[in-house]
């Protein structure tokens, strides 16, 4: 079964300020490549969807998130065969707390 990859509205909120950040104190170049690099990521899932580890902090939520790590970055994600796709939550730096992994909805 193929799965379709698809951001949430607060993921791609996400990318925007993770682009702002580097084209600010890095350079648009490296920006551009970062985020391009974040959106292929989760690419990897179609040829082993539980490739992610079950994400300890939102254990405790009705749908079970995995995550893909990228540099920095926790690519967090869930499931959804029954509708077909792969839905990205979160991009969540794991330089912050890691309690703030659950602000998202």
């Amino acid at each position: 079964m193929k799965l379709e990859v698809i951001w949430s509205k607060f993921a791609e909120r996400q990318l925007d300020e993770i682009f702002e950040y580097y084209y600010e104190n890095a350079s648009p170049g490296i920006a551009r490549k970062l985020i391009q690099d974040l959106l292929k990521e989760p690419n990897r899932l179609k040829k082993d969807l539980k490739i992610g580890q079950i994400e300890e902090f939102l254990k405790d939520r009705k749908i079970t998130y995995r995550y893909l790590l990228f540099k920095n970055y926790k690519i967090i994600y869930s499931i959804d065969t029954k509708n077909g796709f792969i839905k990205i939550a979160d991009v969540f730096d794991t330089r912050q707390h890691p309690l703030k992994i659950k602000r998202f909805e």
